[in-house]
């Protein structure tokens, strides 16, 4: 089985290129129409809605949508220890890096007796989406309900797919626990962001979606948000990892490897300008893949979006990286300090081969609900701020008032707009009876 396009940079064809680095869904379209109605059905008929599709989709007969809170705290007591204690490591983590996110209140006195300001407050209501499918993913839940809860959000509710038991996985009930998420409903795919984005009998109405998911949840909070906030477009997973020869190939080959095993669809590339160094890594792929137990997805992800790319230069691959814009940029190499100075487009970047992605996906704080398919272009990953909704406030003393009066009466009425001039002017009238 061939593992991965392997191929050289320079002779790479534009539709070789095009496939590299355009990552969006094959057939946009029809997925477009498909999650539109998906919406339209939520708005149109709620919860109902709902319940058919668990069925359809999910292939479960569901009388509730809500899991209760102590189902949550079961699932807590239930969990071994020590895996209990890792969650909640990781919930102190995300609390601590995304509390320090928090801006402080912006106060200027722009000239004098005139001061202006920014506030940041929380909002009030959101949603937080965690996928499921393949596998269960508590730490998404983590990711999106800690740092709501870190700055400030009073509501904070969870949608997650059911399994066969109409339930998401106890892991999923647990970390709701820990992160102490607000309400938790067994809702997956188009129709969970459809229900939050609009609200059901059942479902409240939030000011913001966040999280990943698949193709299915990425469209659909597309779509929604013209009515609400969304995070980034996050679909399936993706790892470009820049290595030269300081990099341990095994490390490399467990890097790519991790993140295919996320999903068919998962994106994994490794890019260097040395060729002995994408031998073997190509030799450690052949040997890691026999071993892993997610092996087939692991070898379609590999087979249908995987590349081992030769670059001429270090400059060369760099390049490469900044137009590729990952997910996960893991720089493996020599200078990976020095190296990251040249990427701005990446979700979140990697220094050292001892610097695993899996570390960012579990337990060092940052987020790992990042844009995907060459959105870190012009998306930033989930953070502190995309809880947080910001007013500014302005204030003029009557001196301060009075001294910018001429200039806006004269500005006003180059625009044509009489009575902003004419408010500007009773600022600047001595205000006699009243002081």
């Amino acid at each position: 089985m061939k593992i991965c396009v392997e191929a050289t940079l320079e002779k790479l064809t534009s539709g070789q290129l095009s496939h590299l680095l355009d990552r969006r869904p094959a057939d946009e379209a029809r997925l477009r129409e498909t999650v539109r109605d998906i919406l339209g059905r939520v708005r149109s008929e709620g919860d109902e809605a709902l319940l058919d599709m668990a069925q359809e989709l999910d292939g479960v007969s569901l009388t509730t949508l809500e899991i209760p809170r102590p189902k949550w705290i079961a699932a807590l007591d239930s969990m071994e220890a020590r895996t209990r204690e890792g969650w909640k490591r990781a919930a102190r983590n995300i609390r601590a890096f995304h509390t320090a996110q928090i801006p402080t209140e912006l106060i200027l006195e722009i000239e004098s007796g005139v001061r202006i300001g920014r506030r940041a407050v929380p909002l009030r209501a959101v949603g937080v989406y965690s996928p499921g499918g393949r596998a269960a993913y508590p730490s998404s839940v983590l990711m999106g309900v800690v740092p709501a809860r870190a700055a400030g959000v009073r509501e904070i509710i969870v949608c997650s797919p059911p399994g066969a038991s109409g339930e998401p996985p106890p892991e999923v009930l647990a970390a709701c626990e820990i992160g102490e998420a607000t309400r938790l409903f067994a809702l997956g795919g188009a129709g969970a962001i459809g229900a939050m984005a609009y609200g059901t009998r059942t479902v409240p109405q939030v000011d913001a979606v966040l999280g990943p998911g698949n193709q299915w949840v990425t469209e659909a909070k597309r779509q929604v948000a013209g009515d609400l906030r969304i995070d980034s477009p996050a679909g399936p997973s993706e790892v470009l990892v820049v290595a030269d020869s300081t990099a341990e190939p095994s490390r490399v080959a467990a890097e790519l490897i991790a993140q295919a095993e996320h999903d068919p669809e998962a994106v994994v590339a490794v890019v260097s300008w040395q060729p002995e160094v994408l031998e073997t890594v190509r030799a450690e792929l052949e040997r890691q893949i026999k071993r892993t137990p997610r092996r087939e997805i692991v070898e379609a992800a590999l087979a249908s979006r995987g590349a081992c790319l030769l670059a001429r230069d270090r400059k060369e691959a760099l390049r490469f990286a900044e137009d590729y814009a990952a997910e996960h940029l893991a720089l493996f190499t020599d200078d990976p300090q020095g190296d990251m100075e040249s990427q701005t487009t990446a979700g979140t970047v990697f220094l050292g081969d001892s610097s695993s992605v899996a570390f960012g996906d579990y337990l060092t704080g940052a987020n790992h609900v990042l844009p995907t398919s060459g959105r870190a272009r012009s998306f930033s990953g989930l953070s502190a701020l995309d809880f947080l909704r910001f007013y500014t406030w302005q204030e003029a003393t009557p001196e301060g008032a009075a001294a910018m009066a001429d200039d806006v009466q004269r500005l006003a009425n180059s625009e044509g707009l009489p009575a902003h001039a004419e408010a500007a002017r009773a600022r600047a009238i001595k205000r006699e009876g009243y002081e």
